[in-house]
């Protein structure tokens, strides 16, 4: 099978325990470009939060493509035009937020330069290896100013790609049924980490971004070759040519991945595309 587009979650794959493009993974995607293959970041991250990645891999310079909002938003690098783009309704969106007020959770929105919360000091998620400031680990990786909003709800009069809500895991893995009940056939919603609990517009994955970006590159999905390790990329292992996921994955990824590669701590990108590009 020949590869002619290479499509990539980031966080647990891309990117080692350290939020890093390893040397080798780099080298090898770089080496992917210059054989005019097309690199495609796919991320739950909003876009400017993938922006340091790109420049890493030199995409403006081989027109790469960065998706991200989970498959929200796809802009092109070299040409800065958006391919694709679908938000939330502004009133839908309101009344999530308005919903999510019952539980103890953090929702995050992001707009413009800024990325708004409740309360910037509330910002603490408990995990089994220690607790996490969420709000300044998202709007740092994302390039964000914070702003405190007493009412999200009646704040957002503005477009939202995404919706993050951030809990203690065992809360959230109790709750999410709740959270998205009154929204079932309006939203997509789902996890892209145990803390993590997303809300895009009806019908949004990284499958359907990258099924209405191919045809714009001139590419067929059956030349995509597409790496994840989570649940919110299992329509995109799933839509892809090859599917792969890595050794870190969920185990339901791995059920219905093409290959299993090494973990994003030992070069899995790298270590498949040696055997299919070499």
């Amino acid at each position: 099978m020949t590869i002619k587009a290479i499509a990539m979650d980031m966080d647990g794959t891309l990117l080692n325990e350290e939020k890093r493009i390893t040397e080798k993974t780099k080298a090898a995607l770089v080496e992917a470009q210059k054989q005019g293959i097309k690199v495609i970041l796919a991320s739950g991250r909003p876009t400017p939060g993938l922006f340091k990645y790109a420049e890493e891999l030199a995409m403006e310079k081989y027109d790469g493509v960065g998706l991200s909002f989970n498959g929200a938003h796809v802009l092109d690098y070299q040409t800065n035009e958006v391919l694709f783009e679908q938000p939330l309704p502004s009133e839908t969106s309101k009344a999530i937020l308005e919903h999510l007020k019952a539980f103890d959770v953090k929702p995050m929105i992001c707009h413009q330069n800024y990325m708004y919360v409740n309360d910037v000091f509330d910002n603490t998620i408990h995990l089994p290896d220690g607790d996490m400031n969420i709000i300044e680990y998202e709007a740092r990786a994302g390039g964000y100013k914070l702003c405190e909003v007493n009412d999200l709800a009646g704040f957002c009069d503005f477009s939202l790609y995404k919706i993050l809500v951030a809990a203690d895991p065992d809360y959230l893995n109790q709750h999410y049924k709740e959270m998205m009940r009154p929204f079932e056939g309006q939203v997509s919603a789902l996890f892209s980490a145990p803390f993590y609990f997303e809300f895009t517009d009806a019908g949004i994955t990284k499958a359907k971004a990258i099924a209405a970006t191919l045809p714009r590159l001139n590419l067929r999905k059956e030349e995509l070759m597409a790496f994840g390790d989570g649940q919110n990329d299992q329509a995109m292992i799933e839509y892809a040519g090859v599917g792969v996921a890595m050794d870190n994955a969920t185990t339901d990824l791995k059920q219905i991945a093409d290959e299993i590669t090494l973990s994003n701590n030992e070069d899995g990108i790298a270590h498949t595309l040696e055997k299919y590009l070499s």
